[in-house]
């Protein structure tokens, strides 16, 4: 699907964090400076696709669209030959609009066929969009917990179905500009234990992992409230987010299960089940580690897409987001290491500081599957590569 397995994502929050202050992580971490050099970096490691952002808040003003703050991304990405995915919501949304709000998904609708068109005008073959990041996340963080604006509480199931209207309508109005546009819906894969033999701990941990995880994605491919008008085609792409953070135990929310916890189930299950669900192509949209943690997890991750593509199960890629170091939303003093790069300030820029482990780690996995690739093109007589793979079809719209 894209011109690299491996794909690198550029946090990209936006929006007004639990102490009401306004976020902008691209900004925080310079990449709106930088988005050449960074790119160029991508490059240099074997990374041609990226996650990118259209900052709503920035473009939308009042329903006139100012797309300036894209055009340095968009050039820089056909300068470099990047695919990207194009986030066109991540938490943030204009000042003078309601979430709750009847006229929240026509004005999203028209942001995003206005996106859809402003991209098309300026690429060549395939378009990736992800309408709204993480809905799910953000229907709790938002409209339950009071995390992010409008810091709502007790109102997470109404954001939720509300995001998904939106969804739908953006879908719409982006197949409508791009008729051949690829939609990546993108939503964390959780998995909960219940702390004991309690039957009700039980049953909610089964209610969890087997129906909450999935509304979100059920609605938008028609699953559920079809009056929405989901369906498969909405759905598309199953964009999946998983971090260490995400298996926990009922009560203890705050904290992850250990990577040792018998209980903790391996990603290539939560992977294996989001596709026997919906079928089609998945993708691992965002996924990363802490600190040393960050080469070990590489090598996991690699084990786990040789498992499930050797099933048949279509793993489309796998997103290393953050690739960046980031501030944490809510603590903007502290920097989370995450990333292929640290970032550290110096009197001028934020420096970018490889993570030497995970960038050796990343290297040894690229070749592995590059040796894969090569056996399987001798195998069948095809190219040996992606990109000659792309050239040998006619490249763009398949």
């Amino acid at each position: 699907m894209f011109r690299s397995f491996y794909l690198a994502g550029f946090e990209c929050a936006t929006g007004y964090n639990m102490h009401g202050e306004w976020i902008d992580q691209i900004a925080a971490t310079e990449h709106d400076r930088h988005v050449d050099a960074d790119y160029g970096r991508l490059l240099e490691v074997g990374i041609h696709a990226v996650r990118e952002a259209m900052r709503w808040p920035l473009i939308d003003r009042g329903g006139r669209y100012d797309f300036a703050s894209v055009e340095p991304f968009m050039a820089a990405a056909r300068r470099h030959e990047l695919d990207v995915i194009w986030d066109l919501f991540h938490y943030g949304y204009p000042d003078d609009l309601d979430p709750f709000g009847a006229a929240f998904a026509d004005r999203f609708a028209a942001y995003c066929h206005a996106a859809a068109r402003f991209v098309v005008a300026r690429s060549d073959g395939a378009c990736y969009f992800t309408p709204i990041n993480e809905p799910s996340y953000f229907a709790w963080a938002a409209g339950e917990a009071g995390r992010f604006a409008p810091h709502a509480q007790g109102r997470g199931f109404e954001l939720k179905v509300a995001l998904a209207r939106a969804a739908l309508a953006g879908i719409a109005a982006i197949r409508d500009a791009c008729p051949w546009a690829r939609i990546v819906n993108v939503d964390p894969i959780c998995r909960v234990v219940p702390a004991g033999d309690d039957p009700a701990q039980i049953e909610h941990a089964r209610w969890f992992n087997e129906e909450a995880v999935f509304e979100f994605w059920d609605i938008v491919a028609g699953r559920s409230m079809p009056e929405l008008g989901g369906s498969p085609q909405q759905l598309d792409v199953v964009g999946l987010n998983y971090y260490w953070t995400n298996q926990w135990q009922l009560g203890a929310e705050g904290t992850p299960l250990a990577d040792d916890d018998p209980r903790r189930v391996p990603l290539a299950d939560l992977v294996r089940a989001a596709w026997e669900r919906y079928g089609g192509d998945v993708l691992i949209t965002e996924t990363s580690a802490l600190g040393e943690a960050r080469a070990p997890w590489m090598h996991e991750l690699s084990a786990m897409a040789t498992q499930l593509l050797g099933e048949g199960v279509p793993l489309a890629g796998i997103c290393l987001y953050p690739i960046l170091g980031m501030p944490e939303w809510h603590d903007r003093e502290q920097w989370t290491r995450m990333g292929l790069w640290d970032l550290e300030r110096d009197q001028h820029a934020m420096m970018r500081v490889e993570c030497r482990p995970m960038l050796d780690a990343l290297r040894v996995v690229q070749k592995r599957r590059a040796l894969r690739q090569a056996r399987l093109a001798a195998r069948y007589g095809f190219p040996g590569t992606w990109p000659e793979m792309r050239r040998s079809r006619g490249g763009g719209r398949w």
